[in-house]
């Protein structure tokens, strides 16, 4: 087997033919990339949630369950800077769902479909005696040469990141604990979990303006995500650990074992966005940018490593300890 997800990927992507009339970016970024018209391109991208690894059926709602489905593959458009068009939704349903549950499902796909003017048009179903699988598939689409990709960043970029880190982990682990919780902090933690919104309109600032060199989104953990983006780019990073902007943790069950940074660096699921900007560009980055904050956490440098800064202490090198499903196998 692979030692990690980014090995599965190099070797396929040296398997697989990579050619096709008017492919413009293919295995290995968080979408594909294809020439559509003269003055348009099309973004393809899919994703799986499988019940028991993206979701406890008795932990999230049904309708968190299809937000969560969809809301991933809308990210993967965000972070390319398009607007997403149209979805199909296949299924592998589990004969024990019942049908509350499967209404449930895409009741919470079609409110977030309608949010972002999504037409769901079609997908395949069918009944399984194991868990239930959902496959998400989204069509957008990006002005011609403006789709934003991991690949560009160069030292001396800035990076940033939108929102709060680790808040949608914050959010799982308050749901595992059983919380009842109603403190602002933990109802916040709770919904940027179970009913994630993805950043279109940001990825679609960054592209149209021309301001941001790469991006990605984050929906494995800062870690991982940064480290993806800056071997697409052949750079390294250096980070500020005061400047990740952490979730905050109040008084719960458990809440003494949840550390802040280490949920904002490997939690994942935060469908947040990182991108870089050149030094030029930054003072055109706002802090706030329609009600989401955003957040100047360090500087892409020409060392390949990437390094944790913590204040008083030494550079630390900082491996990405997000989600993989390949690493889960490992002994």
């Amino acid at each position: 087997m692979f030692a990690s997800e980014t090995q599965f990927v190099e070797w396929l992507s040296r398997l697989v033919p990579g050619r096709g009339r008017g492919l413009l970016l293919g295995i290995g970024d968080d979408a594909a990339l294809v020439r559509a018209a003269a003055d348009r391109d099309w973004i393809l991208t899919t994703d799986l949630s499988i019940e028991s690894v993206h979701y406890l059926r008795h932990l999230h709602p049904a309708a968190s369950v299809g937000q969560r489905a969809l809301a991933r593959a809308l990210s993967d458009v965000a972070a390319m800077g398009g607007t997403p068009r149209f979805a199909l939704v296949s299924l592998a349903l589990s004969q024990e769902a019942p049908r509350s549950w499967l209404q449930g499902l895409f009741g919470g796909i079609s409110r977030l479909a309608r949010r972002y003017d999504v037409a769901v048009i079609g997908g395949d179903t069918a009944i399984v005696s194991g868990p239930t699988v959902i496959d998400v598939v989204v069509v957008g689409e990006v002005r011609k040469g403006e789709a934003l990709r991991r690949s560009g960043a160069r030292p001396g970029d800035q990076i940033f990141v939108s929102g709060s880190l680790g808040l949608s982990a914050l959010g799982l682990c308050l749901l595992k604990a059983g919380s009842r919780s109603r403190a602002a902090w933990a109802s916040a933690a709770l919904r940027a979990h179970c009913h994630p919104e993805p950043q279109i309109r940001l990825g679609q600032f960054l592209s149209r303006q021309h301001l941001a060199s790469a991006l990605i989104d984050l929906s494995d953990g800062l870690s991982s995500d940064l480290g993806r983006l800056c071997r697409s780019s052949g750079v390294g990073a250096r980070i500020w650990a005061e400047r990740i902007p952490v979730p905050r943790i109040g008084r719960a069950r458990g809440a003494h074992q949840w550390d802040p940074l280490q949920l904002a660096l490997h939690g994942g699921e935060d469908y947040q966005l990182l991108f870089t900007v050149p030094a030029a560009k930054v003072s055109r980055i706002r802090s706030n940018f329609h009600g989401v904050h955003l957040f100047q956490i360090g500087e892409i440098q020409r060392s390949k490593k990437i390094l944790l800064l913590r204040a008083g202490a030494k550079p630390e090198e900082l491996h990405p300890a997000g989600y993989d499903h390949f690493r889960k196998l490992l002994p």
